[in-house]
């Protein structure tokens, strides 16, 4: 072999003579490691270090765009430092979620002149405040607020309507009936509406500027992208009616996104929807996102849509009926399918996957990079190739990188029928030492080894769990979100309704899901956000361990309902898996009659990253000392929702205790401990802060859901 590669070899003396120090770092790895550093950091700390750091840190390409989201270190005195020296540089301002900031903050927004783009979703805004900002703000663009109680749009100056008329995008969070600030914005080409009312609601000024000669002012008339996200409730879907209402008179032209998300049965469709698929049809060109509720969308709208091209985004989530197989029809549209980035076909819990139809699906969408095939079922027979299997199929996007599926998407096989004995079953009752034998224990049941039609042990139990999931694992190298929901799972977390108080039965075949599988997934080392939930074939929890050891890089993890549900069996494997989450970040779990003790607060204290935890336990206990000890000792914690079967005092007192003691040292500190059976839980939920609640401690798939991940 010619010129073979030698290993180099390195002493420590040659080490210490040629030592690297940070000024020998070209500028561009420099600023390429600073743009990690939160922005209130680099600038008040960083920048200090030496005049080349201090040099550096000025770069535009840092303190042009500021981001200030999930930030929950910034306290609100270095936040007003950050903006007073940063005001002639700051273009655009992602400080969405900061709800810890008092709304004089915005006063010292107010000398950015230069800002184009403004988020401060989170933050409680008042007329008086808007009309100042808007007032100096005259090259703004994109503003996304929240609308809240007592809103007044006739109380906004004339320097602030005027600021209005020139935006071009608006996102828009209503928490009361109102259209805030839309009717004063005669240009915009992008509206983002997310409708947060709480059932309950009562507001009669608000009342009034709905009824009274409003509902005609939206303007729509260049609008490219409208998009409308609901939460559940009778008083969001009148709402959304009363925006869509503005469409019936003028449809704009050039309308190239659509997306409607409604949770649980929608209302029936209004005569607007119909035009709005029509203003899309009039565009002539291709849509970048569509998605109507189920009750919206059949078979004829959507060949309409993809009749002029396929999009980028696609949610058919719960859509299919009766004589409408979305899968088909996009196969069957007879259009470029190559463009699609993000599909979402999760569905009513009775649809069967197609493994030939997603094996077609794949090669005719090989750029696809987020697909949710989740609330379906996959029951297989053993293929005689790999590629017959969903797995195979899936194995051919590359691209991949989130992928929900349902839980019996992994299953070997079909489930063993209650009275069929096993294998070991039938040998140990024909030995001729049948007296002698033990009595089976009844509980959970102890580890058998798989034997083949000749009763003779196969050599790898755990390979042939993995043949399945090789396909997938090899082909979607990359893959960084996973979700493996069992089909039916409801989570026992309300949003304004009470709690479940019975746990909906697992799919059978999902019972053959269970730590081999889960340690397999390890081999998927890119993996930053996991979801597990409704898996009953989850014994003692050991492929926990294996799944953690091999994805080092976990910052995300939720588990919700794994094996028996009244006897926690794999808690001592959870808690030696959590010793080693090293970067995780967000923790939720989701188990009844889980008991949250010293054991498991000291191994979640090994998460040293750990920023928000989330418990929700149906008759579950917990240990006031230890979990007192737990946040006191984890410094970055700053969410702490617990929901268990403790009593109403025992809660109060446990939260009291922590916002007395944590509270001055982290500004952005929440704390809910709240019994999850009581009566009053639904009220609590309100007084959440909506970033945490829609994010981590609601359980939901969050795959294909969104078309801002594109």
């Amino acid at each position: 072999m010619e010129n073979p590669i030698e290993p180099a070899q390195c002493s420590p003396e040659s080490i210490s003579q040629s030592s690297v120090t940070i000024s020998d770092f070209s500028d561009e790895i420099l600023l390429h490691i600073l743009s990690y550093i939160p922005s209130y950091d680099l600038v008040l700390s960083v920048s200090r270090v030496c005049r080349k750091l201090q040099t550096l840190c000025q770069d535009k390409s840092l303190i042009s765009h500021i981001q200030l989201h999930k930030e929950y270190r910034a306290s609100e005195e270095a936040v007003k430092r950050l903006l007073k020296e940063l005001s002639g540089d700051i273009q655009t301002l992602d400080a969405s979620g900061c709800y810890w900031l008092a709304g004089s903050t915005l006063d010292v927004v107010i000398r950015c002149a230069g800002l184009v783009r403004l988020d401060v979703s989170g933050w409680r805004v008042t007329p008086a405040r808007l009309s100042r900002l808007l007032g100096s703000l005259r090259l703004l663009r994109s503003l996304a607020l929240d609308i809240g109680t007592g809103f007044d749009l006739q109380q906004l100056s004339a320097e602030g309507k005027a600021a209005l008329a020139r935006l071009s995008e608006l996102k828009q969070t209503l928490l009361t009936p109102s259209y805030g600030v839309v009717p004063c914005c005669g240009a915009l080409q992008s509206l983002s509406l997310y409708l947060e009312v709480a059932e309950g609601w009562h507001e009669p000024s608000a009342h009034l500027q709905l009824l009274v000669g409003q509902s005609s002012v939206p303007r729509y008339h260049n609008l490219h992208w409208f998009s409308a996200r609901l939460a559940p409730g009778e008083v969001n879907r009148a709402l959304l009616s009363l925006y869509l209402a503005a469409f019936s008179m003028r449809v704009p032209e050039g309308l190239t996104g659509l997306v409607v998300a409604m949770p649980g049965p929608a209302s029936p469709i209004p005569a607007s929807t119909g035009l709005l698929t029509q203003g899309i049809l009039s565009a002539g060109s291709a849509i970048s996102a569509f998605q109507l509720p189920q009750t919206w969308l059949d078979g004829a709208t959507l060949r309409r849509v993809l009749g002029h091209g396929c999009p980028a985004y696609l949610n058919v989530s719960r859509c299919a009926a009766p004589g409408f197989e979305p899968l088909c029809v996009l196969l069957g549209a007879g259009c470029e399918l190559s463009p699609l980035r993000s599909l979402n076909l999760r569905g009513k819990t009775e649809e069967e996957v197609d493994a030939e139809g997603i094996r077609t699906l794949t090669e005719s969408c090989p750029q696809l990079t987020h697909l949710n095939l989740s609330s379906t079922h996959y029951h297989h027979t053993t293929p005689e190739k790999l590629d017959g299997h969903l797995c195979g199929a899936l194995g051919y996007l590359s691209r991949l990188r989130s992928l929900a599926l349902p839980a019996c998407a992994l299953s070997q096989g079909p489930p063993v029928p209650a009275n069929k004995p096993d294998m070991a079953t039938k040998l140990s009752s024909e030995s001729l030492l049948l007296g002698l034998k033990k009595n089976r224990r009844i509980g959970v049941p102890a580890y058998q080894p798989m034997l083949d039609n000749t009763g003779g042990l196969k050599e790898e139990q755990e390979g042939e769990a993995e043949s399945f999931l090789r396909p997938l694992i090899n082909g979607c190298p990359y893959l960084v979100e996973l979700e493996l929901i069992g089909t039916g799972f409801l989570s026992a977390m309300p949003r304004y309704e009470p709690a479940m108080r019975k746990d909906p039965a697992a799919c059978p075949w999902s019972f053959q899901v269970g730590d081999a599988q889960l340690a397999a997934l390890g081999k998927l080392r890119f993996l930053r956000r996991l979801t597990l939930a409704h898996l009953p074939g989850v014994l003692k929890g050991t492929g926990l361990i294996q799944l953690v050891l091999g994805c080092k890089d976990l910052q995300v993890l939720s588990l919700a309902n794994l094996g028996s549900l009244k006897t926690v069996n794999y808690t001592p494997a959870l808690q030696e898996a959590l010793k080693h989450c090293t970067q995780l970040r967000e923790f939720r779990l989701e188990q009844p009659y889980f008991s949250a003790n010293a054991s498991f607060f000291d191994a979640l204290a090994h998460c040293r990253l750990l920023q928000r935890l989330c418990l929700v336990s149906r008759h579950g206990t917990f240990q006031h000392a230890a979990a007192v000890s737990f946040m006191q000792h984890c410094d970055d914690v700053i969410m702490f929702h617990m929901f268990t079967g403790g009593t109403l005092v025992a809660c109060k007192t446990l939260q009291k205790t922590l916002l007395d003691s944590l509270s001055a040292s982290r500004p952005a500190l929440s704390v809910v401990v709240y019994p999850l059976l009581h009566e009053e839980l639904g009220n609590v939920i309100r007084e959440m802060p909506l970033c945490h609640l829609d994010e981590i401690t609601l359980f939901k798939t969050r795959v294909a859901e969104d078309p801002t991940v594109l």
